[in-house]
């Protein structure tokens, strides 16, 4: 498993954790080539080496030929261009999961649907730049956890598109209170975190805290715009191997387990929600058999999800079911960590999970290959077993 901790002491933006990335060892060539599956022009982005505060860096400047306007982009145009985009499963996910907290953010601040919600700053082409380069970024290192620090957060007002606002600001504050983020308090006016850069670690980082036990293998410095005196503006990555047991105790991870008990639907529509639910975010979905009042033979529907994800599944789960109520309940999870290796099975490649010393290949992809190949399921899945445990 690698992890990578990042250390937001002097707050963060995704410019700096793109360019920490870069920095730690990820490939440009990746990133620039997820970038152009975008299909999206009208920028340049380049990694330069600057100095903050005595620090050598990588500051990851994005140049738009907005000069500086940054139009509104709806949040469903967003997601739309990134499932049309030529890019990798996880990196779109990735991204996707970034932009669907802020949409949820903004839609809480402003008392409208996330659905509704039209991103402005966040939107623009190099907030979109951004956020899909840390993605691809983070696939080329491999990297299987993130644990963030505190993030750093100044006081006082800074300006944006609706005028003068707190700081931190209002979004950035939602997103902050949605994984109950710990912050650190500096004395400054400086808007230090933005809303791209604690979207991005409050979607994809497991946990903020003290940095896990590990065997450091490399560091990355991504710099700010601003080269603050007595302060290094920078993001600092540490990409390395977490050394304790993968089946040693570690804390738990709050989840809320949604359910719905349903007598009226056929098990296609059953099917059809536990896929809907998952491609909304839940971790897991799934039904249990149950016998209701008068004897009736009945289903409840399940859906475990990040609280900040509740709403949206739970939409999701009455639409699909026609269910009249739901219920919810807080559980710990404790998720074993995993990677995921890519093999290829007589030229097909299928993708398999790894986890202490176990192989589980995606049986859609070892279908699509037995199928391609004129061979047993089982003996894809076993092929593909036995490479990824050999790599």
């Amino acid at each position: 498993m690698t992890t990578a901790y990042v250390n937001c002491a002097a707050g963060v933006a995704g410019d700096m954790l793109l360019g920490a990335l870069v920095d730690a060892g990820a490939d440009r060539e990746a990133v620039a080539e997820a970038l152009g599956g975008l299909g999206v022009g009208g920028y340049a982005l380049s990694f330069e080496r600057v100095q903050r505060a005595g620090i050598a860096a990588t500051w990851a400047n994005v140049v738009t030929e907005q000069h500086g306007s940054h139009p509104h982009r709806p949040v469903r145009a967003v997601l739309e261009l990134l499932t049309a985009a030529e890019l990798d499963d996880a990196v779109r996910s990735s991204a996707a999961r970034v932009f669907i907290a802020l949409a949820e953010a903004e839609g809480a601040v402003h008392g409208i649907d996330p659905a509704d919600v039209e991103l402005h700053e966040v939107g623009a082409v190099d907030a979109i730049v951004d956020v899909v380069g840390v993605a691809a970024a983070l696939q080329s290192l491999g990297i299987g956890r993130i644990v963030a620090s505190p993030i750093a957060v100044g006081h006082g007002s800074v300006s944006a598109a609706h005028g003068l606002l707190p700081n931190p600001p209002p979004a950035v504050a939602r997103l902050l209170a949605s994984r109950q983020v710990p912050v650190v308090g500096v004395e400054t006016g400086m808007e230090l975190s933005t809303p791209t850069g604690v979207a991005v670690l409050v979607a994809l980082a497991e946990r903020f805290g003290a940095v896990p036990s590990m065997s450091v293998q490399a560091v990355g410095y991504g710099a700010g715009s601003a080269d603050t005196a007595g302060r290094p503006n920078v993001v600092q990555v540490l990409v390395g191997t977490e050394t304790e047991s993968a089946t040693a105790p570690r804390p738990g991870r709050s989840a809320v387990e949604l359910a719905a008990n349903v007598d009226d639907v056929t098990g296609e529509v059953l099917a059809h929600t536990i896929a809907a639910l998952v491609g909304a975010g839940a971790h897991d979905a799934w039904a249990t058999p149950i016998v209701m009042k008068k004897g009736r033979p009945a289903h409840t529907v399940h859906a475990l999800a990040d609280p900040a994800d509740l709403d949206r599944l739970a939409a999701v789960l009455i639409a699909e079911t026609g269910s009249l109520g739901l219920r919810a309940s807080v559980v710990e999870r404790w998720p074993q960590r995993r990677a995921e290796v890519t093999v290829d099975v007589d030229g097909h490649a299928v993708r398999v999970k790894l986890a202490d010393g176990r192989a589980k290949p995606e049986h859609d992809d070892a279908a699509a290959a037995a199928s391609a190949l004129g061979r047993p399921l089982r003996d894809v899945l076993r092929e593909a077993e036995t490479r990824a445990l050999g790599e």
